[in-house]
């Protein structure tokens, strides 16, 4: 079933490749929307795909990593299908 979720990571997120290891991750398992750095320094993520494959992205993020992410605040929702693939935003 396809969900969407919206994620804020917080920690040492930022200057760590953060935003290109997340998109290679969401081209890999087929996830659509985009990842930016915010000006306070956190991380956002709002992202749509198969929930099996959202729960492999959001693992993967946590895995690879795990020493910079201080917290995560996620929310899960329906989808709008409004994403064509996956992007970083500037």
């Amino acid at each position: 079933m396809k969900e969407r979720i919206h994620v804020y990571y917080s920690g040492r997120v930022q200057g760590v490749g953060f935003r290109f290891t997340t998109e290679d991750l969401a081209l890999e398992l087929g996830i659509t929307g985009w990842v930016k750095n915010l000006r306070d320094g956190r991380v956002e993520i709002l992202a749509e795909g198969e929930e099996d494959n959202l729960k492999r992205f959001l693992e993967g993020i946590d895995s690879y990593f795990k020493g910079y992410i201080g917290d995560r605040d996620l929310s899960w929702h329906q989808p709008t299908d409004e994403f064509g693939d996956f992007r970083i935003r500037f």
